[in-house]
């Protein structure tokens, strides 16, 4: 567990981990412009860190700080409310101080370049070729990324039209002075003089430093992005995100320290815990690993990838949860094997380690797989993997959640398409055939459903919990093999449909959209209540009626109409009720769950979707106007740093092109920094209760805050081009895989439905026979 440890720390810097040693089969030449390359990447980052902080620095000079507190969380001052900017602004200047060093060395190097001035630049033997599939992909994606070139693999540098000083087309591009040697070596000259007029070379004080409520009170927009309303540049766009990047090394770097290898992390007491003995499971490096490499953070890729090669074992006699184990484990897994291939600069330098990450993937598979040895073929809720022996549940009467069972089949084909085995395929399919065979009424399936009977458990309806991947999973499936199994794409309508009829409320006094829940089945009273986890639903919806495709383009197919208007009018609205949840309380974040004050009789969905009255004004009293639809219960005030409302928004951006999406995130992401930090460096935690400022902490950092959550809203600050949503889906973790023609490997649909008739209900097959006959 250790050993991956040191290389990882000690190493070089994250900007000569990113470039791929090509010197290594070059001249000594090679190896001198590889290393005057990586100094070049650090005085530009450097150069890039004094444009982000210079003009919020003060102008008085400050004292430097005796005690070292980078993020300035150690005093309670600080900790109460800190402020977001603070904390992400010394994570930056840590950086800035760490690579002063560096710095000074470049501009030895440099000294020696300018007076070797008439040596030409020496390309290494074994460049890559930049006219493939793949490099023009790969310059799709990161020539699209502003102000990240501190980050990309040098030899992204190449020329390409006009891209990062180059000017010019053709292949002869000549470097602008930024990229010359000389102009290399002013830079680094100014840079350091910087440095040392703001005492950053000498560890100057935290900005943050003692500042009081009100001053923490200031937002990051007003530091980072601009206004938190209205419309910003792209660069406030770039600024944003970098500090979403700083907030998961915040994290990551808390639990490399604490909690390296644990499964667990907990920031507060900073400790970890193995969900399995003697080793673990990986459950935080391999959930975060697709997250590492969005954000191009090749030094902390490389040490997960080492540990992953060197520690994580499988063989354990341990009985795991089958579909957390699918989704975050299976999933972690071939996500890295696919964007490892698909973003630049990402492979491991040793080329027998390229598929360490699928060899991973197929011996848990092979393990996961004792799980659908049920007699139905639905699968145990849990696998003790050394025996790959399926076990029900210890709950529930033994029934497995309905949303569990059939939330593995995105991983279970993806991973048949890449080994050409049918097993995986097969027995993921079948899970689907044996609950859509139940015929439950207008798609609405009740949430326990037995293993070993392959029959429901009560008839409880909800899209919440135990309930809510069912529905993902059904426009993801149609999607992921390029929509060539057009039963799911009919089952989602069917159930959406159903929602709409039996479950698709609004509020009292602001009419907000809200999809409630039937605990006694479709005839039984209707529950207002909405769990957080619901919020997947409106970039589902508007995932499925566009294909992922922007808004303008969906419209223009032929098979846009009226109820596909309807559906984003609903994702819209949905949206914002979800975003309700977290402007309604004192900390900005969201409760577990929302109860929702309704007319008597509620007021239900007839023909279309009505428009809320409110515009979530933060100003309006507790309890009064728009507030007053919602009522957080003491028991389910938690916030567990949930993804699902970013994962819409996200959704939402990338097709409406609506900005209210993006400002929403952000003031999502400020208030998760302000009240979930945790002092002491130990990266961000979950709360207790989001009503009270400051919130008491739960100590527990969920692999999700770093799966999904930080990488969601990454995505959103990011350029569209960055996972596409036409071209991949994510898994119900965020973990991207590609869309795949199927029937490559002639896999295809291996069952067909039971037909329905008019009211919804199962036509024997009898019956459909003498029908054709009539």
């Amino acid at each position: 567990m250790t050993t991956g440890r040191g290389n990882g720390r000690n190493g070089a810097g994250k900007e000569a981990q990113t470039v791929p040693d090509y010197a290594s089969s070059a001249g000594s030449t090679g190896r001198n412009d590889v290393r005057l390359l990586r100094n070049e990447a650090e005085v530009s980052e450097l150069h890039s860190l004094v444009h982000l902080l210079l003009p919020l620095e003060d102008a008085s000079r400050r004292p430097m700080n005796s005690t070292r507190d980078p993020f300035n969380l150690r005093t309670k001052a600080t900790f109460k409310t800190p402020s977001a900017f603070g904390i992400l602004q010394n994570a930056a200047k840590k950086t800035a101080s760490q690579a002063v060093e560096s710095s000074k060395q470049a501009v030895q190097a440099t000294k020696q370049a300018i007076q070797d001035s008439d040596m030409s630049f020496a390309i290494p033997r074994n460049v890559p070729n930049f006219e493939s599939a793949q490099r023009k992909f790969e310059d799709n994606v990161w020539n699209k990324l502003p102000g990240n070139e501190k980050g990309l693999p040098m030899y992204k540098d190449k020329p390409s039209g006009k891209v990062y000083g180059y000017g010019g087309g053709g292949a002869r591009g000549r470097r602008g002075f930024a990229r010359s040697k000389r102009g290399m070596g002013l830079i680094a000259l100014v840079v350091l003089g910087l440095f040392y007029w703001f005492g950053w070379s000498s560890g100057g004080t935290s900005v943050g430093g003692a500042q009081d409520d009100t001053d923490r009170g200031k937002s990051l927009a007003s530091k980072l992005g601009g206004s938190a309303t209205g419309k910003t540049s792209k660069a406030d766009w770039e600024k944003r995100r970098q500090a979403v990047k700083d907030a998961f090394l915040l994290s990551w770097n808390a639990y490399e320290e604490h909690g390296w290898g644990y499964d667990e992390y907990h920031p507060v007491s900073k400790k970890g815990r193995y969900m399995a003995e003697p080793s673990g499971l990986g459950w935080i490096i391999v959930d975060a690993l697709d997250t590492l490499m969005i954000m191009n953070l090749t030094k902390e890729l490389n040490h997960a990838r080492e540990w992953i090669s060197t520690s994580l074992d499988y063989d354990k006699k341990q009985d795991v949860n089958t579909f957390e184990t699918t989704i975050r484990m299976l999933g972690g897994l071939l996500s890295a094997h696919y964007l490892q291939d698909t973003l630049p600069g990402l492979k491991p330098a040793n080329a027998n380690e390229e598929d360490v990450f699928l060899e991973k993937a197929t011996d848990l598979a092979d393990r996961l797989m004792g799980a659908y040895e049920s007699p139905s073929g639905v699968p145990w809720a849990s696998v003790i993997l050394s025996d790959a022996k399926g076990e029900a549940s210890h709950a529930d009467g033994g029934a497995s959640s309905t949303a569990e069972a059939t939330t593995l089949q995105l991983e279970m084909k993806y991973l048949a398409y890449l080994t050409g085995e049918a097993q995986y395929w097969d027995v993921s399919e079948r899970v689907m055939q044996v609950v859509d065979n139940l015929g439950a009424k207008d798609g609405l399936l009740p949430i326990f459903i037995y293993a070993d009977k392959g029959t429901f458990r009560g008839n409880e309806i909800r899209w919440g919990s135990r309930g809510d991947s069912y529905y993902e999973y059904l426009p993801k499936q149609y999607l992921q093999t390029q929509k060539q199994e057009p039963v799911y794409q009919e089952m989602w309508n069917e159930s959406l449909r159903g929602a709409k009829k039996h479950l698709l409320t609004y509020t009292k006094n602001s009419h907000f959209t809200v999809l409630a829940e039937r605990p006694n089945g479709i005839q039984g009273n209707l529950h207002p209540k909405m769990d957080h986890l619901v919020c997947f639903l409106p970039g589902t919806i508007a995932l499925a009626v566009t294909g992922g495709a922007p808004l303008s383009e969906a419209r223009k197919l032929p098979t846009w109409g009226a109820e596909q208007e309807e559906d984003i009018t609903l994702a819209r609205e949905l949206t914002k009720t979800c975003m309700g949840m977290y402007k309604v309380t004192a900390t900005g974040l969201a409760p577990e769950i929302a109860h929702f004050v309704l007319d008597d009789p509620p007021k239900m969905y007839r023909t279309e979707i009505l428009a809320s009255k409110s515009e979530l004004d933060t100003q309006v009293p507790e309890g009064e106007g728009w507030k007053a639809d919602f009522n957080i219960k003491p028991a389910d005030s938690h916030n567990l740093q949930r993804p699902e409302t970013v994962e819409s928004l996200l959704y939402m951006w990338r097709i409406t092109g609506d900005d209210v999406y993006r400002e929403w995130g952000w003031e999502m992401f400020e208030s998760f920094v302000k009240h979930t930090a945790v002092e002491g460096n130990g990266g961000f935690s979950s709360v207790g209760d989001v009503t009270k400022i400051p919130p008491p902490t739960r100590d527990n950092m969920e692999s999700f805050w770093l799966a999904e959550t930080l990488k969601y809203m990454y995505l959103l600050f990011s350029p569209d081009d960055l996972l596409p949503l036409d071209q991949i889906v994510f898994n119900t973790e965020a973990h991207a895989f590609p869309r795949f023609d199927a029937s490559k490997k002639r896999f295809k649909t291996g069952w067909e439905r039971i037909p329905r008739d008019d009211k919804g209900n199962l036509v024997p097959k009898k019956a459909v026979e003498e029908k054709k006959t009539s």
